[in-house]
């Protein structure tokens, strides 16, 4: 395959990632499927949003800062002056700040299911109810303990709910920064050989 189609390949690839992965981070704001949490959040009545949501991993990591450079990309893949030699040298610098966003929506992801969700639970079945983490100390080992789950009374099905959403980012996120450095790649082969379009389009019957 040469770079520009394999750029293409790439960049709609990126398009698909980056939109699951920005629909992901603002569902991930409406636990239980209700905006109230978020509202109560918002007006300052103590946390009831994970923390790791609220810093836009997905939005701004794995989806503008990935979409972006998608954009870049699949404009390279189209033949032009010099074998659009000069486009796939930029694609490079795009391709690594797609990198970057990837990272950062791999780490808020994995810190979120590290840390667990924001719940009102009780440390003790006589205990009085509260809002906070119950599993912030817990170094991910609720992960493979459902019964543990049950700790977390409110938002229903909160561990579960944050569980696949922020699974689903972490696994997104690895996908967009395996895909972006193969660009950096491709980029770098496509800045000495080109795109290979006008050879391509020669070699047609």
């Amino acid at each position: 395959m040469c770079t520009g189609k394999c750029s293409k390949v790439i960049a709609i690839s990126l398009y698909v990632l980056a939109g699951v992965s920005i629909i992901c981070n603002i569902i991930a704001f409406f636990p239980d499927w209700s905006s109230k949490y978020a509202k109560l959040d918002r007006e300052e009545n103590g946390a009831r949003i994970t923390d790791e949501v609220k810093y836009m991993g997905g939005v701004i990591g794995g989806g503008i800062m990935c979409l972006i450079p998608a954009i870049h990309i699949h404009l390279t893949s189209s033949n032009g002056c010099c074998a659009n030699r000069c486009g796939m040298f930029l694609s490079i610098g795009f391709a690594a700040a797609g990198v970057v966003g990837a990272l950062y929506s791999l780490a808020t992801s994995a810190l979120g299911l590290s840390n667990g969700p924001v719940c009102l639970f009780t440390e003790t079945p006589t205990s009085v109810p509260g809002w906070g983490r119950p599993f912030l100390n817990n170094n991910g080992h609720y992960l493979g303990d459902s019964d543990l789950w049950t700790k977390c009374i409110e938002p229903e099905g909160v561990v579960e709910f944050n569980l696949g959403l922020l699974a689903t980012l972490l696994v997104v996120a690895s996908l967009e920064l395996v895909l972006c450095g193969i660009q950096m790649v491709n980029g770098l082969f496509g800045c000495i050989c080109g795109t290979c379009g006008g050879r391509e389009k020669h070699d047609d019957p």
